[in-house]
């Protein structure tokens, strides 16, 4: 597959609050829904989470000119980061790629911290 197919100049945002376990909850279940309903070819997500107001604002990245596929997203709790050292920084490398492994088919990826210092991986991946 050529990068090319990665390249994308479609947004579609979503909002909504961070759901139990620091999971994405409904907000979930609403990309997913968008992404079907759409016939997207989706690409990539951005997820930002606002302490303020404990919401999560989440970007889908798409394609409308290419055959649409089903998609899923994932939250998995790294547990909470006290220091951003290089050693923190490798242990958590370890962690993401551990589950990313647990999940199959990623397509992308997203941390998301939380107020308490929670990192969260976001993991979109292709439904097959």
């Amino acid at each position: 597959m050529s990068v090319k197919a990665q390249v994308h100049s479609k947004f579609k945002l979503f909002c909504g609050p961070l759901g139990p376990n620091a999971s994405l909850g409904k907000l979930a279940t609403d990309v997913e829904a968008f992404a079907t309903s759409a016939k997207a070819a989706s690409k990539s997500i951005g997820v930002e989470y606002l302490e303020g107001t404990k919401q999560v604002v989440l970007s889908l990245g798409y394609r409308d000119d290419e055959a649409a596929y089903p998609i899923k997203l994932h939250t998995i709790s790294l547990g909470k980061v006290e220091s951003l050292a290089t050693a923190e920084l490798a242990h958590l490398e370890k962690k993401m790629e551990e589950a990313a492994a647990k999940i199959p088919h990623v397509i992308c990826h997203e941390l998301l911290v939380t107020e308490s210092r929670e990192f969260v991986i976001v993991l979109m991946t292709h439904a097959a």
